[in-house]
């Protein structure tokens, strides 16, 4: 969380890196990246993807960088699976954007975002490590 009245762009300008965890409140791997980035004294932000919905182009940056729409995906989750069939193969970059807007919690998480323009998903001890040079 970000200090007590203190914004993103006054942590930027003092020469923080900004992170922005987004997520789902209730998800154990995000709890467990926040948990991290606290012990590791990161500055953060969480976002509930659930409660900020990411506009279409947000998530065609995500996809773009994940590797693909299908790379963004989470299709071992409840949710994909109990998705009707003709809606796990979208034929559209559109087609997409609207599943995602209506099913956030499809996007493998979390997805960290860094004001470099990095972007990655998921969380381990040693991909975050790497990712923050710890």
């Amino acid at each position: 969380p970000l200090p007590m009245g203190e914004g993103l762009q006054s942590l930027k300008s003092r020469g923080h890196m900004t992170t922005t965890i987004f997520g789902l409140k209730n998800c154990d791997t995000c709890k467990k990246a926040l948990k991290w980035l606290d012990r590791f004294g990161i500055p953060h932000d969480f976002v509930d993807y659930r409660d900020v919905r990411q506009a279409p182009e947000v998530l065609a940056a995500w996809a773009l960088k994940a590797g693909g729409w299908d790379a963004l995906i989470n299709k071992s989750s409840t949710t994909w699976r109990q998705l009707p069939d003709a809606r796990k193969s979208p034929g559209s970059e559109a087609e997409w954007k609207l599943l995602l807007r209506e099913h956030p919690q499809l996007i493998r998480r979390p997805v960290v975002v860094t004001d470099d323009g990095e972007v990655t998903q998921g969380f381990t001890d040693n991909g975050f490590k790497k990712r923050f040079g710890i």
